[in-house]
Order: structure tokens, then C-alpha cells, then sequence
């Protein structure tokens, strides 16, 4: 019963695919809420206004060491150029583990459009920082002598760069990248599953709009795979914008679903499932300040427990220039 208990948590954990050490930058549906930089760093400097992104993220309430995250994000143009510039700090606490990042962006866009009215825009980025890791094992021998537990607090500090491209043609976009390049030493470095953290992000969505309309519509895809596991999932979302005085009112909702499932022990034979979230998004930009809520629930039979995951982000647009280009690209003008 001891192993089936052990068994069955443990594919939770998979399930759930909350960050551990050696993660990176955890994914998860914060993008969506005006904040593309956080995952594409060919986003830096791309919006006709300098940007700052806070958010907060806080899963199951009332657990213990619940996972917890926390980043900030800042980016925009040089002057007048073609490049932007950005920069991501985050923390993120799991459990034992935990980890502290720090990633500085360079991206170049080249404009195809005849003129700054039609958007038609090619874009690279680069991001390169350092990640701290954590492993505080000093509570692991509560219960006597382990030879490969140390019972201290291990860390170790990494670097690794990320690199993607962008596309933009009117109302349309898709993104390409590629983060945690560079293959990691880590806490556990025998363990290759821990110095591999490549993963693969794509994404492209298209702003439906008629003209004289104060609402447009925003359907869009992200499919992820992580290069150390085999692991994908794709996110499928949907958002609907409505123009204010204020500035603009959006909402919508994403489900995530992961492309491979894994078995557990349900106390009569093996069972499987794959990760399902829905996750609904609340937002609103008023004058330069962006504030936005999300809210996601697991919908799978076994659950750690059925407590969501509550996420706040609070933003400031400065330095902005006229919207360039006509066209109902919210990550733009």
C-alpha cells in the first residue's frame, strides 16, 4: 500500500506539471494576458509602447509549500530603431525546490510594409541569463540515516540563452521558439532528464474584426514539446475584445491538453489520463494599465486536489508612440 501510495503521487506530480528544479521559466497561460515577451523573446520591443508585467501565481490554496510563482518582465524599443530591448526576473517555489532567474533581450524587427500602415513584420530575438537552483534537503533525515541525502541546501547557478523568431502580417502572427538552448549542469547533473530543459513553444492566432466594430476576436494556438521527456501539449484559446472609453474590456478561456497520457493505479488495474486545464481570463486595459485575472482548473479524475490555480497580472504602458498600423493586433498597438 506504501508503494501504491508513493506510485500514485508521483504521477500526479507528472500529471499536474508543476515546475521542479531545473525547470525554467514554468509555461503557463500567463501569455495570454498582453504578455507574449514572457515566452517569445522576439516579442521584446515589438508594441508601439514600452511595457511592465508583474504577475502572480499562486496554486492550491491552504496546501503546504504549494507552488507559487512570481516575474516581472519589461520591454521596448530603442528610440526610434528597429531594435527592442527587454528583461525577466522571476522566482518560483515548489515544494523542497526552488529557483530565481534572470534573462536580458536583444530583438531586431524588419519591416516589409511599404509604409508604417500595413503591418507586415519579421522579428528576431535572444535571450541569455542565469538560473539559480535550490534543493533544501535539511528536513530529509527526520527519520534517520540516508547516504545520498546530504541534508543541506544545494544550489548551483546556470546559464542558457533562448532564441525564437515572430511574423506578423495584419491581423495575423505566429511565433517559433527555442528556450534553455544550451544543456544545463544543474543540482542533479547524472540525471539527463535534468540537464536536458529544451523546449520547443509555436504559436499563431489571427484578431477577427469588422470594420467600425468595437469588438474583435482572437483565436489562437500554442503547442509545446520538451526535448528531455518527449512530453508536448497544446494550448487551444479563445479571447473576444470589446473598445471602451477607458481603453478595452477581454476575456476568453484556454484549455491545455497534454499529448501524452500516463498510467496510475486506481486499486482494480492501470487506468491512464492526460492533463486537461481550463483556464478562463478576465481582463482590462484602462488608460496605460493593464489588469487581468486567470483562473485555471484541473479536469482530470486524479487530482492533488481540487483547488485551482489563481493568477494575477498588473502591467504599465510608457513611452508610447501613435498606433502605427491599421490593424486589431492588441500585442502591437
Amino acid at each position: 500500500m506504501k508503494f501504491k501510495r508513493i506510485f500514485v503521487l508521483f504521477v500526479i506530480s507528472l500529471l499536474t506539471q508543476v515546475t521542479t528544479a531545473q525547470e525554467g521559466l514554468p509555461i503557463y497561460t500567463d501569455y495570454l494576458t498582453d504578455n507574449y515577451y514572457l515566452i517569445h523573446p522576439s516579442m521584446a520591443g515589438i508594441a508601439d509602447c514600452s511595457k511592465i508585467r508583474l504577475t502572480a501565481r499562486q496554486q492550491w490554496f491552504g496546501q503546504d509549500d504549494a507552488p507559487k510563482l512570481l516575474t516581472m518582465s519589461v520591454n521596448g524599443r530603442i528610440g526610434e530603431t528597429k531594435s527592442g530591448v527587454g528583461a525577466i526576473f522571476y522566482a518560483d517555489k515548489n515544494g523542497y525546490h526552488s529557483q530565481n532567474g534572470a534573462y536580458l533581450t536583444y530583438a531586431h524587427h524588419i519591416l516589409f510594409s511599404r509604409n508604417f500602415v500595413d503591418l507586415n513584420m519579421l522579428s528576431f530575438g535572444l535571450s541569455a541569463g542565469a538560473i539559480q537552483y535550490k534543493l533544501d534537503e535539511t528536513s530529509f533525515l527526520s527519520e534517520g540515516f540516508d547516504p545520498i541525502i546530504a541534508g543541506i541546501e544545494q544550489s548551483s547557478t546556470n546559464f542558457n540563452v533562448d532564441i525564437g523568431a515572430s511574423y506578423h502580417f495584419l491581423d495575423f502572427y505566429a511565433h517559433a521558439t527555442v528556450k534553455n538552448l544550451l544543456n544545463n549542469d544543474g543540482i542533479n547533473n547524472d540525471i539527463e532528464i535534468t540537464s536536458n530543459l529544451r523546449r520547443y513553444l509555436f504559436s499563431t492566432g489571427y484578431v477577427f474584426h469588422k470594420l467600425g466594430s468595437e469588438w474583435s476576436y482572437e483565436p489562437s494556438i500554442m503547442f509545446q514539446y520538451k526535448d528531455g521527456t518527449g512530453e508536448s501539449s497544446i494550448d487551444v484559446n479563445g479571447k473576444v475584445y470589446k473598445k471602451m472609453e477607458f481603453g478595452k474590456l477581454w476575456g476568453g478561456i484556454s484549455y491545455r491538453r497534454s499529448l501524452d497520457g500516463a498510467e496510475y493505479l486506481d486499486g482494480s488495474g492501470v487506468s491512464s489520463q492526460k492533463l486537461q486545464h481550463f483556464t478562463p481570463i478576465l481582463g482590462m486595459d484602462y488608460n496605460d494599465f493593464v489588469f487581468a485575472y486567470t483562473y485555471t482548473y484541473q479536469s482530470n479524475s486524479l487530482v492533488f486536489t481540487n483547488g485551482g490555480f489563481h493568477q494575477i497580472t498588473l502591467g504599465y504602458n510608457f513611452n508610447c508612440r501613435r498606433e502605427r498600423y491599421d490593424c486589431e493586433c492588441p500585442a502591437v498597438n
